[in-house]
């Protein structure tokens, strides 16, 4: 098979469970963080909900700009930089949007 890795040719039944990196635990960390915000948000606290994303989403920008692009696993979309800027600023939006948005 073209673009196999070696180890997946010598052993087909070989399927990994688990992250490979370390990048891919932040990540699992940032999709918990995502969820559970997401969660806080229909049971209608909003507010906190929105203030656990942009912490999980602020994880993942200081994820991507300690590790290395090889360890960074899906972390990795662009440049190093683009993806920490572009999550930080995200993660600031976020957190900007939830304690300055008047309700409740």
């Amino acid at each position: 098979m073209a673009g196999t890795p070696e180890h997946e040719k010598a052993d087909p039944e070989h399927v990994r469970s688990f992250p490979s990196t370390i990048g891919g635990i932040v990540y699992l960390g940032v999709l918990a963080a995502a969820l559970a915000g997401l969660g806080i948000v229909v049971f209608g606290h909003w507010r906190v909900g929105i203030i656990v994303l942009a912490a999980g989403v602020g994880a993942a920008s200081l994820g991507r700009a300690v590790l290395r692009t090889k360890d960074a696993g899906m972390l990795a979309v662009r440049s190093r930089w683009f993806d920490v800027v572009l999550l930080a600023l995200t993660a600031g939006a976020l957190w900007i949007l939830a304690v300055t948005v008047p309700g409740e």
